[in-house]
This record gives C-alpha cells, sequence and structure tokens, in this order.
C-alpha cells in the first residue's frame, strides 16, 4: 500500500506539466523554444508551463522563431499585480526579448488561477507586415 507522503508526491510531480508545440506541429523545440523554456523553469519554478511557436502564422521563414505565447503558472505570482508578474517573465527571458523573440504573449497566473480556467489563449490571426488595418485585402 502507498504512503500518504508517496501519493502526495506522485501527484505533486504529475501536476508540473510541459508541454511543448512547434509551428509545424511536430513537437519537435527549436534552440530558441528550448532557451525560453530552461529560463523560465529555472527563474519561476512553475507548476504548468505551456509554450507554444506561433511564427508559422506570421510573415516569417518557415522554422523561425520570433513568435511566442507562454502560460506561467506559479506560486511566485502570488500577491503580484499583472504587470508585476509580466516582468518576472522579462527578465527571466531578457536576452531573447532583445534578440531573436519579436512577439511574446504572456498568461502569468497562480495556481488557483489555472485551475479555474485552464488553458492556453489562441492567438489572433496575423494581418502581415504590409497590412496596416483589419479590412485591407
Amino acid at each position: 500500500m502507498l504512503s500518504v507522503q508517496l501519493v502526495r508526491r506522485l501527484f505533486s510531480m504529475a501536476g508540473r506539466v510541459c508541454l511543448s508545440r512547434s509551428s509545424a506541429g511536430l513537437g519537435t523545440a527549436g534552440p530558441v523554444e528550448a532557451a525560453i523554456r530552461t529560463k523560465l523553469e529555472q527563474a519561476l519554478n512553475p507548476e504548468v508551463l505551456e509554450l507554444r511557436n506561433e511564427s508559422g502564422g506570421h510573415a516569417v521563414p518557415q522554422g523561425s522563431e520570433t513568435h511566442f505565447r507562454v502560460a506561467v503558472v506559479s506560486s511566485r505570482f502570488e500577491g503580484l499585480s499583472p504587470l508585476q508578474r509580466h516582468r518576472l517573465v522579462h527578465a527571466a527571458l531578457s536576452e531573447e526579448l532583445a534578440g531573436p523573440v519579436h512577439a511574446l504573449a504572456i498568461q502569468a497566473r497562480t495556481p488557483a488561477q489555472w485551475k479555474e480556467n485552464p488553458q492556453l489563449d489562441t492567438s489572433p490571426p496575423c494581418l502581415g507586415g504590409s497590412k496596416k488595418t483589419r479590412g485591407t485585402p
């Protein structure tokens, strides 16, 4: 029979969700995506980390790593405003945001907030670099 401590430990480990969805849908992470994942794990010790490379939906070359969406669920966000949470994420990814990453959509939630709505938002379609308004063909 499993001890209560062992069961709690197993549930704790199972609670850590790390998903990777590449823009090509192949499930392979490129070097920028891998760096983002590693840095966020080290800086925030997230309970949930979902990272999506959305570069394929933008006017960039195939295989690019320029547009990302991330959901980070961490107890480090307790008592912090959304702005303060985003600043923690930006601080962890300062090198990537200064270089290869053009856009980063962030969902930074506490574990309680994630339990209320446990899903990664979706981004609107890209308008393309030359389209200034939504009505442009």
